[in-house]
């Protein structure tokens, strides 16, 4: 017999089903608690997405995964969904960005430019220094938050996440 219970396994059965926010939402979405009481989990948008980067996440909400791949902003997901979980496809998809990690290999001075070469918006750029290995950056006004460069990491060092308006300047 478990010494521990899951109290969101017992919270689910009675009937008080409560999620943490994911790391990134949906594009397009609403804000969090909004999208909390109108979703129905139904899973229309997670069979919807051509790239097949969502994923049933906390409490059976929506995520998304970048280490299954990029998001292409096609809009697939807000189309399939009933409920009054998006907003318009007109205004930015998110204010996500991409952060890379400490533990990136040029920090290890380890020559690697992955993640550059699978960025299409070319937001990731390497700084030559003299007797080291090029140092990435993020040119955060040209980043979409797409994700590409997630999956392409090959240490993990990179997570898309803290809106813009919340990033570090």
């Amino acid at each position: 017999m478990p010494d521990r219970v899951n109290l969101s396994r017992r919270g689910l059965f009675r009937g008080r089903l409560t999620s943490s926010e994911p790391q990134v939402q949906l594009p397009w979405s609403v804000a969090w608690p909004d999208f909390v009481a109108d979703c129905t989990r139904c899973g229309d948008c997670l069979t919807a997405c051509p790239e097949q980067i969502l994923i049933k996440g906390d409490g059976g909400f929506p995520a998304v995964d970048f280490l299954r791949g990029e998001c292409t902003f096609c809009g697939d997901c807000v189309t399939a969904c009933k409920a009054p979980v998006f907003r318009s496809m007109t205004e930015a998809p998110w204010q996500y960005i991409a952060h890379i990690e400490a533990n990136c290999l040029a920090s290890a001075q380890v020559f690697c430019q992955r993640c550059q070469d699978s960025c299409e918006t070319r937001a990731i750029r390497f700084s030559p220094m003299l007797g080291r290995v090029p140092t990435p950056s993020i040119d955060t006004a040209s980043c979409t938050g797409c994700g590409a460069c997630v999956m392409d990491c090959p240490v993990g060092s990179i997570r898309v996440g803290a809106p813009r308006s919340e990033a570090p300047t």
